[in-house]
């Protein structure tokens, strides 16, 4: 996997991660990237420093940066939850009624397999995988 610094011509810059050099370069020329924050699909690679090993292992992230990065993934769960028609496995389903005009555009999630995925995203239905964490009810 490669990862890479990406920018939108909003100049809000993030990280994309690619199989190699031609998935990105295929994923650029068909469209598919698209700025997390705004949604802008001019998106471009940034310049970025290129990555050093170095000796010994790595401590990872912080107990504090991970606290607060489950923190905004269960806020996202929690928006999803409460704002959109959970479908079940039936989302490849309704996913390509919406995307054909075959029933009512709104916001929905659900369970689709990677081959479903692949399928959607083939016929230009623009899907995202949710980062899904538990709830913490207990």
């Amino acid at each position: 996997m490669i990862r890479f610094a990406l920018r939108c011509s909003r100049g809000h810059e993030f990280e994309g991660w690619f199989k190699s050099n031609a998935a990105y370069d295929e994923q650029h020329r068909a469209g598919r990237l698209e700025c997390p924050l705004c949604g802008d699909r001019a998106v471009d690679k940034a310049i970025m420093a290129p990555a050093v090993a170095r000796g010994g292992r790595g401590e990872g992230p912080s107990p504090e940066v991970v606290g607060k990065l489950l923190a905004m993934l269960r806020a996202l769960r929690s928006y999803v939850e409460a704002n959109f028609e959970h479908v079940g496995d039936r989302f490849p389903e309704e996913a390509r009624k919406i995307h054909y005009g075959e029933a009512e555009p709104r916001d929905i999630y659900g369970e689709a397999s990677r081959e479903e995925v692949e399928s959607l995203l083939e016929e230009g239905i623009e899907v995202r995988p949710l980062p899904w964490v538990p709830k913490l009810d207990g």
